[in-house]
């Protein structure tokens, strides 16, 4: 599903959202301010670093005014520099017109000094992440220097908003402004509600956001805003699959990019920010929420931090980079074409009646195998496959004659078919998208089923990878428990689905908006996962979330039953 599909929150799902915050609320679509408050005039940066600058630049290509500042005389001067560079790039790129470039750099001002930002309606701190230097900053400028109108609004992205503001003179005109890095690319900006910010901060930080050209979304205060805490899973769910041996650094990598359509996977982004950033960040939302078991520090990562193995900035991290020949990425091979569909020759029975079992089922038919339902299928030959895809009501359902492979969602194979000679399997839908799907076997699994299972899965066009036995397996229990997570924040009142779906696929480039893809993927299996995996584990980072599980219970199922987190034709 593209930016554009995401449709609005159904009446009940919603919760109550931060005082102020209601009228503000966006949809996951692109969209026009509809009036109400104009853009500031003059907006100040405090931080003339790599995001400092990456906000002043957007800033004045807004059409304001915009005053940069930095207590290092040498480090404003390099900002300046950055920010004109960067303009000149832009034209000579074509991104950008010549005289767009010459009439924004010519609203780009040095401000040597904090009281140079007295004019401002909006200043952007962009300092770095210390509590006391920010609360230092904001009593420095709301004491005198700025109008008690003036908005100030803080980039963090780790830190809570209200904690800043309190050391600000009127805490009511302070709210988070937290754009994504770097700041000219990345389209969304989150604009975060501290518990006194007022409704008029929020829509004059609304108001710049989108004439930089951003996608605005409203957030609650708290760890890690809407976006940052939706995608905490990604990395910690990798690393715990890392932990129980399911599979290796870079066969969960190339799962997650095949069968899932993210651009990059999830020890490949680890890398990319740094093992220590992340780290550090885990540490914060662990502290913060007095010890979370959803978010608990992996011992990996901290094992990597200690041996000095932090991403890419240092040469190494979950990858090696030090071979920098050749075309990038240099740290791992090219992932396989996709293969081409047909060749089918036989049955093919299907078990269930889920979102995946009824793509199977059309998979299959255009590859051209026959196909078949359990309960027409006692009168036919033997199957080739029998593919078992049924869980929650269709679990019990008689399916014999052939080798088997069962989808792994409400439990690990183990569970599933102890002692038994199936193979295990599990993918996502849209399945028409991937082009790999994971299985996995038992120590009694036949070699008959294994090798009818890459044949079937194959003549589908699809590759496979074997991995460890577990609920969800690879893919399954990254992105459940990131729709998990998500839907915790949506009861807390962080953000509306809406626009935790904005988020994730303008902050983060997720291939669709993860609780839009959670309603085709099918609520039921979602939760069918991660009941699977507290049931085997018994640890509370599986707990499935209240809203999640309400949701099932009442039917709403997604696409399938023309609701879930959000309305669907039917």
């Amino acid at each position: 599903m593209s930016g554009g599909g995401v449709p609005a929150q159904p009446p009940g799902v919603d919760p109550p959202r931060p005082p102020g915050v209601d009228s503000l609320r966006t949809a996951a679509v692109d969209h026009p301010r509809t009036g109400g408050v104009d853009p500031p005039r003059t907006v100040g940066v405090a931080g003339a670093g790599t995001m400092g600058s990456g906000i002043a630049q957007v800033a004045c290509l807004s059409g304001a005014r915009t005053l940069l500042h930095d207590p290092v005389s040498e480090a404003l001067d390099a900002g300046l520099q950055r920010i004109r560079a960067q303009l000149e790039r832009g034209v000579e790129r074509g991104r950008l017109g010549a005289s767009r470039a010459e009439q924004a750099s010519a609203r780009l001002e040095a401000a040597p000094a904090l009281e140079d930002l007295s004019d401002c309606q909006l200043v952007i701190e962009a300092a770095p992440e210390r509590l006391e230097l920010k609360r230092e900053l904001f009593a420095r400028l709301s004491d005198g220097i700025v109008s008690d109108d003036c908005v100030l609004a803080t980039n963090t992205s780790s830190l809570l908003v209200t904690a800043i503001a309190g050391a600000a003179k009127r805490p009511e005109r302070v709210v988070g402004m937290h754009f994504f890095n770097p700041p000219p690319l990345m389209r969304l900006l989150e604009v975060v509600a501290g518990e006194e910010s007022s409704e008029g901060a929020l829509e004059l930080a609304r108001a710049a956001g989108e004439a930089m050209g951003k996608h605005v979304i409203i957030a609650a205060d708290g760890p890690g805003f809407l976006v940052n805490r939706c995608n905490r899973p990604f990395g910690l769910e990798a690393l715990k699959l890392l932990e129980e041996r399911v599979a290796a650094v870079a066969e969960i990598d190339r799962i997650c990019r095949m069968a899932g359509g993210f651009r990059m996977g999830p020890f490949e982004l680890m890398d990319l920010v740094g093992v220590d950033v992340g780290l550090d960040v885990s540490r914060s939302f662990y502290a913060q929420s007095f010890g979370e078991p959803r978010w608990r520090p992996s011992p990996i990562a901290v094992k990597t931090v200690a041996a000095g193995r932090l991403g890419r900035k240092s040469g190494r991290g979950y990858y090696d980079y030090s071979d920098k020949s050749g075309p990038p990425p240099q740290h791992r091979p090219p992932d396989p074409e996709p293969l081409s569909s047909g060749g089918g020759d036989g049955l093919i029975v299907i078990g269930g009646s889920s979102p995946l079992a009824l793509a199977l089922a059309d998979a299959a038919s255009d590859a051209g195998w026959e196909i078949a339902f359990p309960e027409d299928a006692q009168d036919l030959r033997a199957p080739f496959l029998i593919l078992d895809v049924g869980f929650g009501e269709d679990a019990d359902l008689p399916l014999q004659g052939g080798p088997q492979a069962i989808c792994c969602a409400q439990g690990s194979l183990a569970a599933l078919d102890p002692g038994g000679s199936a193979v295990g399997f599990h993918a996502l839908p849209p399945l028409e998208e991937a082009s790999l799907v994971e299985l996995t076997r038992g120590p009694e699994s036949t070699e008959s089923a294994a090798s009818a299972a890459e044949r079937f899965f194959a003549t589908i066009g699809k590759h496979t990878a074997w991995v460890a036995d577990a609920p969800g397996l690879v893919l399954g229990r990254i992105v459940c428990q990131v729709v998990n997570e998500a839907a915790f924040a949506v009861a807390e009142g962080v953000g509306s689905a809406a626009d935790v779906d904005a988020g994730m696929l303008h902050g983060l480039n997720y291939p669709r908006g993860i609780l839009a893809w959670a309603d085709q993927i099918g609520l039921d299996h979602v939760l069918a996962v991660l009941d699977g995996l507290y049931e085997e584990r018994r640890q509370e980072r599986y707990r499935a979330s209240p809203l999640l599980r309400s949701l099932v219970m009442s039917g709403r199922l997604g696409r399938q039953t023309g609701e879930g987190f959000f309305p669907h034709d039917p």
